[in-house]
């Protein structure tokens, strides 16, 4: 019930909500899908109810040392194995009862395991990261589109209604053409920070779990593909279930006794499955925003492609048109269309792309001429809206 409380917090994030729709599906991939996953898994991770206590330490019988305490020293002052002891077999049979645990020496190399201490705060941070790029985008975006949509999604409304608010959207567009390149280029720089995002995140892990992260997904694949008897689970090497730790304290006499002791980190099995996963994801998180920049380059750099596009989106029923709005639009202009074509029933978005283009080709291109900005545009639907 815990766990369901926490998650319900994430509805705010997940849910579509009815405004402008700004951004692409694989912008969304990167705040909706991977933002809320790193925050579930963050929640996921905190719930220790689920697996216990995150750390359990047997030390025998010693009457001086309560489980409370070694617990909460060890999980502070983190606990170790030892590589010597990875590849090698345990269990009946052995001198070994676990990998990465056994009698060790003063000169023997030894593995210490800090992060688990730090996994909730940093699956909480990435989630901030992934979902920062939308935040910058809306800041940047400051309702724009909304306000010039004027409720043309709605696909049901009178003719006169219909034909007043693509009259005004028309004379907007005209009257600001050649306007919103940095528009445009604002938001191509978003999605350029959502690959750099999931690059840097992926270098990230590597450096907080000590340099594994970059192979980790590999090993596990070609674990799965080895013979039982020749293999070494990655994800016991990279997150050990099983760990030692040394508590030092004073004896009777004043003289400091250490105690050897072996620790269970329950919370591994979580937090295993939960970087594998993180681990394919970010790599395909990142094959798919490197395609989707090289394809939004491709847009902006061909204007076949926009024409294709406008094409496909408005589906003018004069040729003429399109070629007068492909020869006479800058990339911005298009890419506000793109998006109001997104935003807007597709009769109405037709009808507009026709109005547009007659405008175009019957009145030259004044630099000079007034703009309409997107608030005085909403400024008059409201008083069209007073006036009906």
């Amino acid at each position: 019930m815990v766990l369901v409380e926490l998650l319900s917090g994430l509805r705010g994030i997940v849910k579509v909500k009815n405004c402008a729709d700004i951004d692409s599906a694989v912008f969304k991939l990167h705040y909706r899908l991977t933002a809320t996953m790193l925050f579930c898994f963050c929640m996921l991770v905190t719930a220790n109810s689920l697996v216990g206590e995150p750390i359990n330490c047997v030390h025998g019988d010693h009457p001086m040392l309560p489980d409370k305490v070694v617990n909460t020293y060890c999980w502070i002052h983190t606990t170790f194995t030892l590589p010597k002891y990875i590849h090698r077999g345990y269990g009946r049979g052995t001198t070994l009862v676990y990998p990465g645990v056994g009698p060790h020496l003063a000169s023997d190399e030894l593995v210490y395991h800090a992060y688990y201490q730090w996994v909730p705060f940093v699956l909480f941070l990435q989630g901030l990261m992934f979902y920062a790029p939308h935040w910058l985008w809306r800041t940047w975006e400051g309702g724009k589109l909304e306000s010039i949509v004027m409720g043309l999604s709605i696909p049901v409304m009178s003719r006169d209604e219909r034909h007043d608010k693509i009259y005004l959207l028309a004379d907007y567009l005209y009257s600001s053409i050649h306007y919103h390149n940095f528009y445009a280029i604002k938001f191509f720089l978003c999605e350029l920070l959502n690959l750099v995002n999931s690059v840097f995140n992926m270098w990230f892990l590597n450096k907080f779990l000590g340099g594994t992260f970059f192979t980790y997904g590999i090993d596990v694949l070609y674990f799965t593909e080895t013979n039982q008897e020749e293999r070494t689970d990655p994800m016991i090497v990279v997150f050990p279930r099983v760990t030692k730790c040394n508590f030092n304290m004073y004896g009777p006499s004043g003289t400091i006794e250490t105690h050897d002791l072996m620790c269970v980190l329950a919370l591994n099995i979580i937090n295993e499955k939960i970087y594998v996963f993180l681990w394919f994801w970010f790599v395909i998180l990142a094959g798919i925003s490197t395609l989707a920049l090289v394809y939004r380059l491709l847009v902006f750099c061909i204007p076949t492609i926009r024409s294709g596009l406008l094409q496909k989106r408005a589906r003018l029923r004069y040729k003429n048109g399109l070629d007068i709005i492909s020869k006479k639009l800058q990339v911005g202009d298009f890419f506000l269309l793109y998006l109001l074509s997104k935003n807007v029933e597709l009769i109405a978005f037709s009808s507009l792309m026709e109005e547009l283009s007659a405008r175009l080709a019957n009145k030259p291109l004044h630099p000079d001429l007034e703009v309409s900005t997107a608030p005085q545009i909403a400024e008059r639907h409201r008083l069209m809206s007073e006036d009906a």
